[in-house]
């Protein structure tokens, strides 16, 4: 972009759940930085579209009243209708994130997870794992500090407190000499929440999902020496590896046929995460350089390179 090129407007359409909200973050706060977009945030609930508008693309009434958009960017079951009732608007791209139930051809590009199974095509590009709006620390803390993250109950893995005590236990005892920080989130079992405040003492803090904030996560991995995650959750798994800490996976036995087990065992594949066997590595002095993983930037780039760029040299303000 050069000074004579507006910046381009990019809509992001939610429904407000959190994963598809981290996903268009990521992307959004990527394209802002590379491009100079302005961001624009479009909740799908405030606009009721039926069936028939967003199958022939048909504009919804009333609309958002926004600056006209080059890119409409959308997450989630929830959006679809609307993103397909916007996607014939003048000069405006339109991209679905992650896999949707409509045709792919009804949209112009749509960034889907290797796991999803899809073949890139030139409209279509594949991700490792999800994106999210973790970014890469530019170095490591060299304190002792390592941070645990735990999911729940899930229908990818067999969930287990016993077996996820014992690892828990059994890190903190290999390593007495690190502080340890130990995260549940809302899918957490109760049953081991109140078991895991009993472990909290001196080096041992116990957080409860409900007291940490938006830029919670980001603070604590940068304060991380190590982290280890259960594998139930693979939006959360792709954050740890994004940030660059290396990262631990706990064991948990998987359900066939799952496939976010399919995107974990991706990562472990390619070395972007290490498994509970390779503890030693991951809680290393000198942890061995693994694979990167930031897929929010490359995302961007590609949507830059085809979307916006020669957009932008046809669309200059008049003056």
């Amino acid at each position: 972009m050069n000074d004579t090129t507006r910046a381009p407007v990019v809509w992001l359409i939610t429904d407000h759940k959190a994963g598809h909200r981290n996903q268009l973050k990521g992307l959004g706060n990527r394209l802002r930085v590379l491009a100079g977009a302005e961001l624009h945030w479009v909740n799908a609930q405030e606009f009721a579209v039926p069936l028939w508008r967003a199958l022939v693309g048909r504009l919804p009434s009333p609309r958002p009243q926004l600056p006209a958009p080059d890119l409409i960017i959308a997450a989630g079951t929830g959006t679809h209708r609307l993103l397909l009732a916007l996607r014939r608007s003048k000069h405006a791209r339109s991209i679905v994130l992650m896999k949707p139930a409509f045709p792919l051809a009804w949209v112009h590009a749509a960034v889907v997870p290797a796991h999803d199974d899809i073949k890139p095509t030139r409209n279509i590009l594949i991700t490792e794992g999800v994106i999210n709006a973790v970014t890469p620390l530019a170095r490591l803390t060299d304190k002792p500090e390592a941070l645990i993250l735990l999911g729940g109950p899930s229908r990818h893995y067999q969930w287990d407190d016993d077996t996820l005590l014992a690892q828990i236990s059994e890190l903190m005892a290999r390593y007495p000499d690190w502080r340890w920080t130990i995260s549940d989130s809302r899918r957490t079992p109760e049953s081991l929440t109140q078991r895991l405040s009993e472990l909290q003492r001196l080096k041992v803090t116990v957080v409860s999902h409900q007291q940490t904030h938006d830029s919670w996560l980001n603070h604590q991995l940068a304060a991380s020496r190590a982290v280890w995650v259960t594998p139930d959750s693979l939006s959360m798994v792709c954050e740890a590896a994004t940030s660059g800490v290396p990262t631990g996976l706990l064991t948990l036995p998987a359900r066939p046929g799952s496939r976010v087990v399919k995107g974990i065992e991706r990562l472990l594949q390619q070395g972007m995460i290490a498994p509970w066997a390779d503890h030693a590595a991951v809680m290393a002095p000198q942890a061995e350089q693994r694979q990167t993983l930031w897929e929010a930037d490359r995302a961007a780039r590609w949507l830059i390179d085809r979307y916006l760029r020669s957009q932008h040299n046809n669309r200059k303000p008049k003056a």
